[in-house]
């Protein structure tokens, strides 16, 4: 069955200098993931990407579900060449790649697709009554969008198998236990800490955040003195930004920083 929906599936915002934040819209069916959504998300994480007006990035699903996975109206009587042919992994490429800080504001349920969109941020912040799963075992599949690789790099073999093999649940507490998250918050609302968090990073020097991100995401897969060597490289190149020329003058002169990103 198909939802008309009035209302664009993913709303953007500004709400703080160097902060966008986009918002999943779909909420008559829990933000599940249709081909629309992860179109629109996509091409809107690529063209802030490209802004250098914008620091960080959150991704919310707002005040009561993150997203319950995929949209199963349109797999359901799908054949194997026709989901190949949906080419899903484009959209899911245009976060793995981004070079900006990605934090995902997770409330309520976070299932499926919904797991693995937060699997691509580099931080995620857990309202305390969030739940997070892989549950596709149940539905007769497994997950497709990297949940049976970035869930193992984020909480270990028998953890990760114990999620997908179960298609269990996760509290944030457990979640948070685990390393599945960055933090939970004391109230239901993940996105008021996300915005701080956020805003605090949003101040620091991008070009030194982008580069520490390139290295922890590129050496996490490579033998250890090779990962070494990529640091070292990214280092000794950020001695020629004019950050590290202000950040380390205005510690010398015990004055706030100010980062012109370049």
């Amino acid at each position: 069955m198909t939802i008309r929906e009035a209302e664009p599936p993913l709303r953007l915002e500004h709400p703080r200098a160097g902060v966008a934040l986009l918002t999943l819209n779909r909420p008559a069916v829990r933000n599940a993931l249709n081909l629309a959504l992860r179109k629109a998300l996509a091409e809107q994480v690529r063209r802030l990407d490209e802004d250098p007006a914008v620091r960080v990035i959150i991704i919310s699903g707002g005040p009561s579900v993150f997203a319950a996975g995929a949209d199963l109206g349109e797999l359901v009587d799908a054949s194997p060449l026709q989901v190949q042919q949906r080419r899903v992994e484009r959209y899911w490429q245009a976060l793995a790649q981004c070079r900006k800080p990605l934090i995902a504001a997770v409330n309520g349920l976070a299932l499926g697709g919904g797991c693995e969109l937060a699997l691509h941020a580099d931080l995620i912040v857990a309202g305390a009554t969030a739940r997070l799963g892989q549950p596709e075992v149940r539905l007769g599949i497994m997950p497709g969008a990297g949940g049976t690789q970035r869930l193992v790099r984020a909480v270990g073999k028998y953890q990760a198998l114990r999620i997908l093999l179960s298609g269990c649940l996760v509290s944030a507490g457990e979640a948070l236990a685990m390393g599945l998250v960055s933090e939970v918050t004391a109230q239901p609302d993940a996105l008021p800490r996300a915005l701080e968090l956020a805003g605090e990073i949003a101040r620091l020097p991008a070009l030194a955040l982008e580069q520490i991100k390139e290295v922890v995401l590129t050496g996490a897969d490579l033998p250890l003195e090779q990962a070494l060597s990529l640091e070292r490289k990214a280092f000794h190149l950020l001695f020629d930004t004019h950050d590290q020329k202000e950040g380390m003058r205005a510690f010398l002169d015990k004055r706030e920083p100010e980062y012109q990103g370049r």
